[in-house]
């Protein structure tokens, strides 16, 4: 909103007006707005939700401090939305495309997830949303993401069209430097593409298309269902994935920073033609304005931490949980860089995991031996180290040193082929 509102005044030459054109200043500001936001209107919503007795229903599970957490406040995901939302609303471009996006999925995601916690908070009902109808929604929201990355015509890529004495990408490898690309041997032109990105290998490009170009004139409808189930997979998988990562104070709300701030840099990069022409990655018009989105998010998600560090004055529940997984998921689709959520997003992944493998293995022993057996003491993994008596804030602070080392291997994928 007071992007146009400063555009306004721009054209009534109001010193100073201008500088809302840039990325940079907005992202700056959404940052402060949303780290702002989540530790004044967190307080008051704590406090509100400890008058309402909106309390977590912690069972038994023999974890140490388990039972201290007891009655600690839920749904605190209301502070982060509110948090991504507000900011994004004010200093983003509302008519872009990728925002739209951005905005109608953190919604849904976290409508969801709103509504399992108020099944379990004040129905009583421990189980919460029944897990079919959970990936319902997640399916659905798939399915929008899906069709607007796929058939909106706004979503587009630029790609170089060299012109026929212009030096090859080839050549210019040959002499390393010494045969600089001048503008004038190419042009960028809008590309309505499904390619995206396959990290650490050279010429990093695959097209979805290639998945249904045998199926003739059916080839563009074909395409779209197989991407918008490919989107739903990844959706539904990483939002369940941090969804299964929040059960210690801070992690997954930790960890969710840390892909953010990644992220961020994706999306600059990707937006900016300079730096994709540099790094030789797909220029994405428009994507740009996703800086100022992911930079409330991952404003949202300290500011977050100021209460839901250890020991932890709020839970998120399922209200941020699912959102931030399912928020990290478009995003990543957004700026074609979903083929490195597994790196990424890597501790998700093993929580993921460490619960397929424990379940997986317990009903195959089951079924064999007579009795089941356990890979893990406890599954998610984070539960594994506190039954080996690791304290909570030691087991997280390794989680996000972790979770750093992935984002900085994911950035090395920028250069690394």
């Amino acid at each position: 909103m007071l992007y146009y509102l400063f555009t306004y005044l721009q054209e009534l030459d109001i010193p100073g007006a201008g500088v809302f054109q840039y990325i940079t200043f907005r992202a700056a500001f959404a940052l402060i707005g949303s780290l702002i936001i989540s530790m004044v209107i967190g307080k008051r919503i704590i406090q509100r939700l400890q008058l309402m007795q909106v309390g977590e229903i912690v069972r038994d599970l023999g974890l140490q401090g388990q039972i201290e957490k007891q009655g600690t406040p839920t749904m605190g995901g209301l502070i982060i939305l509110a948090a991504i939302l507000i900011p994004t609303l004010l200093f983003a471009k509302l008519d872009n495309i990728y925002i739209i996006l951005m905005i109608v999925s953190t919604i849904l995601l976290g409508i969801i997830g709103f509504i399992d916690d108020y099944i379990k908070v004040f129905k009583k009902n421990k189980e919460g949303l029944a897990g079919r109808f959970k990936i319902m929604g997640q399916v659905v929201v798939g399915i929008i993401v899906g069709s607007i990355l796929y058939f909106n015509d706004g979503v587009v890529v630029k790609q170089k069209t060299f012109t026929e004495d212009a030096p090859t990408h080839k050549s210019v490898e040959i002499l390393n430097d010494q045969l600089l690309e001048s503008e004038e041997n190419y042009t960028w032109e809008d590309t309505k593409s499904t390619i995206t990105t396959i990290p650490f290998v050279k010429n990093n490009e695959f097209d979805y298309a290639a998945l249904t170009s045998w199926a003739g004139k059916y080839a563009y409808l074909l395409g779209g269902i197989v991407f918008i189930l490919i989107v739903i997979i990844i959706i539904t998988a990483v939002s369940n994935g941090a969804n299964m990562t929040d059960g210690l104070d801070g992690l997954a709300t930790g960890t969710s920073a840390i892909i953010g701030i990644t992220l961020a840099v994706f999306a600059y990069v990707s937006g900016n033609t300079v730096f994709a022409d540099y790094l030789n990655i797909m220029y994405i018009p428009e994507s740009g304005e996703l800086v100022i989105f992911i930079a409330a998010f991952v404003g949202g998600c300290i500011g977050f931490l100021w209460y839901n560090s250890y020991p932890a004055q709020v839970f998120m529940g399922d209200t941020g949980s699912l959102a931030l997984g399912g928020i990290i998921a478009v995003f990543a689709l957004a700026v074609r860089k979903e083929l490195l959520i597994p790196l990424l997003c890597g501790v998700f992944l093993i929580e993921n995991l460490s619960v397929v493998i424990q379940v997986g293995y317990f009903k195959y022993t089951k079924k064999k031996y007579g009795e089941g057996r356990r890979v893990f003491l406890m599954a998610p993994l984070h539960h594994h180290f506190q039954k080996k008596n690791m304290h909570e804030a030691k087991i997280v602070s390794r989680f996000w040193i972790v979770g750093i080392m992935l984002a900085l291997l994911t950035f090395v994928t920028l250069k690394l082929r």
